[in-house]
């Protein structure tokens, strides 16, 4: 299903916990009003530092697929892409963000890269063609995959002017990204924002 209009989204900023950073609640829908899944909000603030990866992070090869589906991450980041099928696999991505090509592998073998430049990440198996999964890489500390109502909250977002942007495959448009620009309170707020392609 294609997105139109696609962060029709209804942001509610309230105060959180830290003088001048609010949380975030954003539920985003497909142009004929149905949740948009797996699709992902960053949150873009002049005032924010780099986010620091944590992890762990896993992609999994489950059942013939990427689990999850979509997987995000912070610059940085190491990723693990362990085999739980009983076929091998061979992952790889020709992706501008990051290239790579982890050979064959079998069952409860593991292979890690390391994610270093922001972007989004486009996975496959050359030895099953319906395999395709994702590696968003942000250089924002605010970001979150919508659940299976199109919702997600983002806490600790700075107060002030702010980029939302939203990727999902479905989005038609450049890079498969939509932006918009706010403004984040420091009190509670609601207002509604529509990103239009």
């Amino acid at each position: 299903m294609y997105c139109k209009s696609i962060l029709a989204a209804s942001v509610l900023m309230s105060l959180s916990a830290g003088a001048g950073a609010a949380t975030v609640s954003i539920t985003v829908r497909n142009a004929d009003g149905s949740p948009l899944t797996d699709g992902v909000v960053l949150i873009d603030s002049t005032a924010a530092g780099r986010p620091v990866p944590h992890g762990p992070y896993v992609m999994e090869q489950k059942q013939i697929a990427f689990q999850p589906h979509v997987l995000i991450v912070p610059v940085g980041a190491q990723v693990a892409f362990p085999n739980r099928d009983l076929v091998r696999h061979h992952v790889y991505s020709f992706s501008k963000a990051k290239r790579f090509d982890l050979k064959l592998y079998g069952r409860e073998d593991q292979r890690s890269i390391v994610f270093d430049t922001p972007g989004v990440v486009a996975l496959g198996c050359n030895i099953h063609d319906t395999m395709s999964g994702f590696v968003i890489v942000t250089a924002t500390p605010f970001y979150a995959r919508t659940d299976t109502a199109g919702r997600v909250t983002i806490a600790g977002v700075p107060a002030g002017p702010v980029t939302v942007r939203l990727w999902s495959p479905s989005v038609r448009a450049a890079g498969n990204t939509l932006s918009q620009a706010a403004t984040v309170p420091a009190a509670g707020y609601a207002t509604t924002l529509t990103i239009r392609r």
